[in-house]
């Protein structure tokens, strides 16, 4: 071929390109009006496992595993392997790692002695931009995990600071739906303080309840903003509590942020397993009952434990008796589903950290400077 030739071919295969040069633009990234965060702490791959077997009678049944889009958490803090609920759920709502014993401020901070620089939550910037938000929990609730959410202190230990962020919250009005056991903990530290807090919560517009679950019930009903108090987890339902929480929460009109977290390490194999396959039970139901609304349903824990099917663990045998239980927090990647609007960066491996980023970029948000 000439080199005219040559020139008028590739003349005419750029003209050609540019004709069929699609002219459609890409569709824009479906954004998430809500997020639903299932914390389910200290749940490893192995207690999974384990609860699908002990609550279906075989491996792979529950509903998380089947989840669209499934990836895992390497779970390590600032400074060690294998981390706490505090720094855990840190990294998971801010972005970054701190260390043990830390809720919500940088490694900056020394445990128990000096602050670090606030790091602000995936509730904080909802909160921030008028959005409804939430925390359920069968732990106490100004533990590490819910208080990781709403709170920022340089010790986990200390109740009655951190509850106080819920009356003197650092964006927004604070926290609308706060939902679990501690009570008697969380109202003596307080009071330590010089807080009345049945009259501050009543002063701030709450609704406050202790130990009456179908008084949170009735009250999610007629009301925008609950604290309902527990004494003890026996006494506490984690769905009702749940259900209550989205009742409130749904009529917002921006939508809304919920943290459901469910305690689920103990040295009690039955408890756990049961807890596990009650939590799995509760995403399911949540999952179907917010279909259609555009939310994003992410479902990890903040660190696996060391619960695991021994070596003699057979079929037809109660998984029960078959686990062993050293009782220690453990290191390896937890799992991490998701569905909705956000979902699909959900995959592979990722450390703690980059959960924040998936719920900022559902909801279409970029990060501000920590003031």
């Amino acid at each position: 071929m000439g080199k005219w030739s040559s020139i008028v071919c590739l003349s005419l295969v750029t003209a050609l390109a540019a004709c069929v040069r699609p002219s459609i633009e890409p569709v824009a990234q479906r954004r998430a009006r809500n997020v639903i965060l299932f914390l389910a702490d200290g749940t490893g791959i192995s207690t999974v496992h384990a609860a699908s077997v002990h609550g279906h009678g075989d491996a792979q049944k529950l509903y998380v595993q089947h989840m669209p889009h499934l990836g895992f958490s390497e779970t390590s803090s600032a400074s060690s392997w294998v981390t706490d609920s505090a720094a855990g759920m840190t990294a998971i709502v801010t972005g970054e790692k701190t260390h043990n014993g830390v809720v919500s401020q940088g490694p900056d901070s020394v445990r128990g002695k000096s602050d670090g620089r606030p790091l602000k939550s995936v509730l904080e910037y909802a909160e921030e931009k008028g959005l409804s938000t939430g925390v359920v929990t069968n732990s106490p609730l100004a533990d590490a995990t819910p208080a990781a959410n709403y709170a920022h202190s340089n010790d986990r230990a200390k109740f009655g600071e951190i509850f106080r962020y819920v009356i003197q919250p650092c964006y927004g009005d604070g926290v609308d739906v706060a939902i679990g056991p501690g009570r008697e903990r969380i109202v003596s530290e307080t009071q330590a303080l010089g807080i009345d807090l049945p009259g501050e919560l009543r002063k701030k517009g709450y609704v406050y309840l202790q130990d009456d679950g179908e008084a949170v019930r009735r009250a999610a009903a007629e009301s925008n903003r609950l604290v309902a108090l527990f004494s003890s987890e026996d006494r506490f339902d984690l769905s009702l509590a749940t259900n209550a929480a989205l009742d409130i929460l749904e009529r917002g009109a921006s939508g809304f942020f919920l943290m459901v977290e469910s305690n689920n390490h103990s040295r009690n194999v039955q408890q756990t397993l049961d807890r596990v396959v009650s939590m799995d039970r509760l995403v399911e139901q949540v999952a179907k009952r917010m279909e259609g609304t555009d939310t994003l349903i992410l479902f990890t824990a903040d660190h696996s434990y060391d619960m695991r099917l021994s070596g003699s663990a057979t079929k037809g045998r109660s998984i029960v008796q078959s686990m062993v239980v050293e009782g220690n927090h453990s290191g390896e990647e937890v799992l991490v589903a998701a569905q909705g609007p956000g979902s699909e960066k959900v995959h592979g491996f990722f450390p703690n950290t980059y959960l924040f980023g998936v719920m900022m970029d559902a909801y279409g948000w970029q990060r501000t400077a920590h003031r």
